[in-house]
């Protein structure tokens, strides 16, 4: 059975990672996807993997700290679907790293916009298409900045914390409008962000340590497994 067959959905940040899985997860339990993320030719790919598969999937290149972009998203779900039941507000950065006195604003700033700014702009124009018909907000958020704390990611930690905040308010907000509201919490996992903090055994074993089960997880089709290593 598909569990979201007809729903459409919204996911950013899906040219690669958490984005790219869940956007074929989303398309093989029947959703319409929009698919959302900087570079259009990873779009393109996805697009043609989904439809490859008998998916249905479109494609919007653009940047998520951009107000008119989060519009447009929403604009094409409805003018090619005729409704929007589901936003995955994945995009995010890792941000500048070094120790907090050293990072200069702009690189503050810009963190804080893709991370936190962009799940604002996405729910601004997501929520009113949503209240036609009710429907699930999700936001990525991290173990980050939430139940560990990160040595010289404060911006990465700040905006990430930020994002608990705005689903809380959210979900009391729009919980009575037939509209859940939700942040994931990943732990450590393996994708191309990961691998910017850093790929050395030292760091992937300090990552490991920080996780109850000394472990991170791996993105496979169809979710997410546990490393077992």
């Amino acid at each position: 059975m598909q569990r979201l067959l007809n729903k459409v959905a919204i996911v950013t940040g899906a040219s690669s990672g958490i984005g790219h899985t869940t956007a074929k997860l989303f398309a093989k339990e029947g959703a319409k996807v929009v698919v959302a993320a900087r570079r259009q030719t990873a779009l393109d790919s996805l697009v043609n993997e989904i439809t490859q598969t008998g998916g249905s999937a479109i494609a919007l290149a653009g940047d998520v700290i951009d107000e008119g972009y989060a519009k447009a998203l929403v604009d094409l779900a409805l003018q090619t679907y005729g409704r929007l039941d589901i936003a995955f507000n994945n995009a995010g950065t890792l941000g500048a790293s070094g120790a907090t006195p050293e990072i200069p604003l702009e690189a503050w700033s810009h963190t804080i916009n893709t991370n936190l700014n962009s799940a604002f702009l996405g729910a601004k124009y997501q929520i009113p298409a949503m209240l036609q018909t009710g429907g699930s907000l999700i936001f990525t958020s991290s173990f980050v900045g939430y139940t560990v704390g990160m040595p010289e990611k404060a911006a990465y930690a700040a905006s990430k914390s930020g994002v608990i905040g705005l689903t809380k308010a959210l979900a009391c907000e729009y919980g009575a409008h037939a509209i859940r509201v939700n942040a994931l919490v990943p732990g450590g996992t393996d994708t191309p962000m990961a691998k910017e903090f850093g790929e050395t055994p030292e760091v992937v074993e300090f990552v490991k340590q920080m996780h109850a089960l000394k472990r991170t997880a791996m993105l496979v089709d169809g979710g997410v497994s546990i490393n077992k290593t």
